[in-house]
């Protein structure tokens, strides 16, 4: 990437000043009537999501938004700082628009773009885009899992994808690019993680072309499609998996090991590149909407650790243990809580979502409508993947939401984590609250798909202790499985900002996990990974639940008896994703209705 387009980006702080010099603008004290100005706003709204499609089709797609499944993003140079200057030109728009007098919806909306629009100024300072792949995300696994998105109903379906394939060593080669300048201005992951992005390229390599998740959609053609069509389908999409695909997979594996990964960093920690720790601070606001530092975060970490370990000591105590080393040893050793094929770990994961989807009506009054099933992670990235994760659903419905489970190593994973996990990233959790987002109405479509990683996590962790209040967790080895994932993300604060604040090496990290967990160990090698490719990431899950527990106590505190369980939670999740202090906001508004 040239040095001369990245210096003219632009930092948050002159989007701010302009910003600040809008606000002091006489288009502000305009006399133009509130209909009007409500929308011209949402109008610009409407302008912005069209940009986010237009610009990012792998978006569109993951949406069910067919209209640009033919072709890739600009990963160049020139695309991100396009990407900003137009992102500027919002900030013109939405400064010049009095919002006095307007709706809360749009008064919300208006402030949320313009946090989110700011803080993609910010982050340019920062040049991310030198980094772009890692073994958690990465355009090398982003298309074969775009293959399994899209929807193949028409003839036109499958010749935009054949387009798709025939071009996707365009944005190979910008990544390449990006990672060079990556590796000149010093900007480069650590050597041991890029290792592991080779094994997945190599493995995706190693697959047979007509068995490879590229050739995934030929598998089954709908029935209107003709024979004739079906036969040409079928040979142009082998020919561009030959000719154009692999291929370009076989030169970013050489690029990697050639050049990329002997360049890798040694030191694990994001602050050992330049500004990473003004990178890791920014990362920190970014995940948690907060302003704490790497410092409280580290403190809070400890404190809950010691918390969840009390919890965990009384359920080993009744268990007949008297610490909780011999009884995670126990745990570990005890055949009945391992799975014995990768189905029993799908059926399980299954089991305890179809439990609680009875139970949502005590919780909830808005209920989701969209679908949801179980899959297992696809072979060529279960290895280095978390244990379970979430996939949203397009908003029409016609792709379900989708639980990933990973069978990977199937044997050493408890049994006593499935339900926990379940009720996480499926029902109360991921799945309910994205489903009602991409249900609302009333809102701009930006918010129906907004992602703030302390609200979203959070919710999912919050969701995990739900589980509790309607009943569940009866057998006490799979209760000791709820605290253990709650362990696991007090674990997190501490980890995270342990390597990435305090340098701590990869080995810290582990061994923290050992001392303070029974975590099984092919997910802590992969957990302790993850948070290393991905700096404060892992920090909102704790972050965001600690917030929604306090905001629901407080208001339980407020209003008594008037206190509603079922309005609460609407009210959590009926705007979509907000930061933290946007919902510590709107629940005082509530709280002060409600009395």
């Amino acid at each position: 990437m040239a040095n001369s387009v990245l210096s003219s980006m632009r930092s948050c702080a002159v989007a701010t000043a302009l910003f600040a010099g809008l606000i002091a603008s006489p288009l502000l004290r305009s006399q133009i009537s509130p209909a009007d100005r409500s929308k011209a706003l949402n109008t610009l709204f409407v302008e912005y999501w069209e940009d986010v499609l237009l610009h990012s089709p792998e978006t569109a797609t993951y949406l069910g938004d067919k209209r640009y499944n033919d072709r890739w993003s600009d990963m160049s140079a020139a695309g991100f700082s396009n990407q900003l200057q137009r992102e500027r030109v919002f900030i013109e728009r939405l400064g010049a628009i009095d919002t006095t007098g307007l709706s809360d919806q749009d008064k919300l909306s208006s402030e949320l773009l313009l946090r989110t629009l700011i803080d993609d100024q910010e982050s340019a300072r920062f040049k991310e885009w030198e980094m772009p792949v890692n073994q958690f995300n990465g355009f090398h696994t982003q298309v074969p899992q775009l293959a399994a998105a899209t929807a193949f109903d028409t003839v036109k379906d499958y010749d935009d994808y054949i387009k798709r394939l025939s071009t996707v060593d365009k944005p190979f080669s910008q990544i390449m690019v990006a990672m060079e300048a990556g590796i000149n201005d010093g900007r480069m992951p650590p050597k041991f993680l890029l290792e592991k992005v080779l094994v997945q390229t190599n493995a995706l390599i190693a697959i047979k072309p007509e068995d490879s998740p590229f050739s995934a959609p030929l598998k089954q053609f709908p029935k209107t499609i003709s024979a004739a069509d079906q036969k040409r389908i079928h040979d142009e999409v082998m020919h561009a998996i030959a000719t154009v695909v692999l291929p370009s997979y076989q030169r970013f594996a050489k690029f990697l090991s050639a050049e990329y990964i002997p360049k890798g960093r040694t030191e694990p920690g994001i602050s050992s590149i330049p500004d990473g720790e003004a990178y890791y601070a920014f990362r920190i606001r970014q995940s948690t909407t907060t302003n704490k530092t790497a410092d409280e975060i580290h403190k809070i970490g400890l404190e809950e650790v010691k918390r969840d370990e009390a919890a965990m000591l009384v359920i080993a105590k009744k268990m007949g243990f008297s610490d909780l080393k011999t009884f995670n040893a126990a745990v570990k050793t005890n055949p009945k809580l391992h799975a014995t094929s990768k189905q029993q770990l799908i059926d399980a994961y299954s089991s305890h979502i179809n439990d609680m989807k009875a139970k949502l009506p005590q919780l909830f009054g808005t209920l989701p409508k969209a679908p949801l099933e179980v899959l297992p992670v696809p072979e060529y990235m279960e290895k280095e993947q978390a244990a379970a994760y979430y996939q949203p659903g397009t908003p029409d419905g016609k792709r379900p939401g989708r639980v990933y489970v990973n069978t990977y190593n199937f044997a050493s994973r408890g049994l006593e984590d499935a339900e926990v996990v379940s009720y996480h990233e499926g029902l109360p959790g991921h799945h309910l609250q994205i489903s009602i987002a991409q249900e609302l109405t009333g809102i701009p479509e930006f918010r129906k798909q907004s992602y703030y990683t302390a609200y979203t996590e959070g919710w999912g962790l919050y969701s995990e202790r739900l589980g509790k209040e309607v009943g569940f967790y009866q057998d006490p080895y799979n209760d000791y499985g709820r605290l253990k994932a709650d362990v696991w993300r007090a674990i997190r604060l501490v980890v995270d900002t342990g390597v990435h604040s305090k340098h701590w090496t990869r080995q810290q990290m582990v061994d923290f996990f050992h001392d303070h967990s029974s975590i099984d160990e092919t997910n802590v090698q992969a957990e302790t990974d993850r948070y290393i490719a991905w700096p404060a990431q892992a920090l909102g899950y704790k972050i965001g639940q600690l917030k929604l527990i306090e905001l629901r106590e407080r208001a339980q505190t407020a209003l008594g008896t008037k206190f509603d369980l079922r309005k609460f939670h609407d009210l959590v999740i009926d705007s979509g994703a907000l930061p933290l202090d946007v919902l510590d906001k709107r629940v005082n508004e509530w709280i002060a209705t409600q009395k």
